[in-house]
C-alpha cells in the first residue's frame, strides 16, 4: 500500500494561473479544464491555490491574489499516496499540488486517490464512513437561495428532493457554478471634501463628492433548483468501500446519498470519506 506513490498517480498537465491575475481567469480555467480548484504561480514557482468555494465566498473580489489561500500544504513526488490521503483528510482539502524546488511539477486530488482505491478490494461496508446528516434541498427552491443555504452549510454539494420527499438530484457548487453569470453594476462611493465643522469651507464644495466605479460579481440564475441540479447516483448502507470509488470513478462524481431499502435519504457519502478507509486499512495492511 504504502508502494504507490504520488508520481504514479498525479497529474502532469496542471491548470494553474498567475498572478497578478482576475476572478474571471480562474473562472475560465475552471470551467474550461473541469475542475474545482487550481494552483497559482508567480515567476513558475507556487504561491497558492484558488478553487469554487473561493469565488463563490467573495463575489465581489476580483483580484486573484485576494481571492487564493497563500502557502498550500505541499506533497513531493516521492511522498506516499497514504500520506497525501491523510494530509487531504485531517485538513479537509480536496487536493494537493505536488513540487520540487518549490517548482509545480503536478496535482494530486482526492479524485486521483479515488482510483487507487477503486483499484484494491477494500470490502468493508460503508456504514461506518458516510455522514447520517444531509442539508437537502427542495427541487423548487430559487439556486440563489439554495447556493445560501449550501454556503450557510458549509458544504459542496446537497442532495434535492421533491414535496414528496423523493430523492431527485443533487446539486453541488460546480452545478452552481456551471448556472452562474456574471453581472456588471455601478457602485457609488461617497467621499466627502470637508467636514461641516469646517467653517472656512465653502457650501459648494462642502457638497458630497460621489465617486463610482465599476463592479463584477458572480450572480447565480433565477432558476429552480431542478434545472441545475444532476440525476443522483446512491448507495446503501452495504455497499463496500472499493464498489463505492469504482462508482465515483466511473461517474466522475465526488458524493453519493446514502438511500434507506424505501429510498429514502440516509446521509451522504462524499470521497473524502473514503479517505479514511484507506488510512486504516494501509495501517491494518502494516499489522
Amino acid at each position: 500500500m504504502n508502494g504507490i506513490l504520488i508520481k504514479d498517480v498525479m497529474v502532469e498537465d496542471v491548470a494553474f494561473v498567475s498572478i497578478p491575475g482576475s476572478r474571471d481567469m480562474v473562472l475560465k480555467a475552471l470551467k474550461e479544464r473541469h475542475v474545482s480548484g487550481v494552483p497559482v504561480v508567480k515567476g513558475g514557482e507556487l504561491v497558492g491555490m484558488v478553487t469554487r468555494t473561493d469565488l463563490l465566498r467573495n463575489p465581489e473580489e476580483d483580484q486573484t491574489a485576494l481571492l487564493m489561500t497563500r502557502d498550500p500544504l505541499v506533497v513531493k513526488p516521492e511522498d506516499s499516496v497514504v500520506e497525501a490521503a491523510k494530509l487531504l483528510a485531517e485538513n479537509d482539502i480536496r487536493r494537493l499540488p505536488v513540487v520540487e524546488d518549490a517548482t509545480l511539477s503536478g496535482i494530486v486530488s482526492v479524485a486521483d486517490i479515488i482510483r487507487v482505491i477503486a483499484d484494491l478490494d477494500i470490502n468493508r461496508t460503508i456504514e461506518r464512513y458516510f455522514e447520517k446528516t444531509a442539508v437537502a434541498i427542495w427541487d423548487e427552491m430559487p439556486l440563489p437561495v439554495a447556493g445560501a443555504v449550501m454556503e450557510y452549510a458549509d458544504v459542496q454539494a446537497s442532495p434535492v428532493i421533491d414535496s414528496d420527499l423523493n430523492l431527485v438530484g443533487i446539486v453541488s457548487d460546480r452545478d452552481l457554478i456551471n448556472a452562474s453569470v456574471i453581472e456588471d453594476s455601478v457602485e457609488m462611493s461617497d467621499m466627502s471634501s470637508a467636514t461641516d465643522e469646517d467653517e472656512w469651507t465653502w457650501e459648494s464644495t462642502r457638497d458630497t463628492l460621489n465617486f463610482y466605479y465599476g463592479v463584477s460579481r458572480i450572480a447565480l440564475r433565477k432558476i429552480p433548483v431542478k434545472q441545475a441540479m444532476v440525476p443522483a447516483v446512491t448507495a446503501i448502507k452495504s455497499s463496500e468501500v472499493s464498489e463505492c470509488a469504482r462508482v465515483m470513478k466511473r461517474e466522475k462524481i465526488d458524493q453519493l446519498p446514502v438511500v434507506s431499502a424505501h429510498q429514502k435519504l440516509a446521509g451522504m457519502l462524499k470521497d473524502s470519506d473514503l479517505l479514511w478507509a484507506l488510512i486504516e486499512h494501509s495501517l491494518e495492511s502494516e499489522i
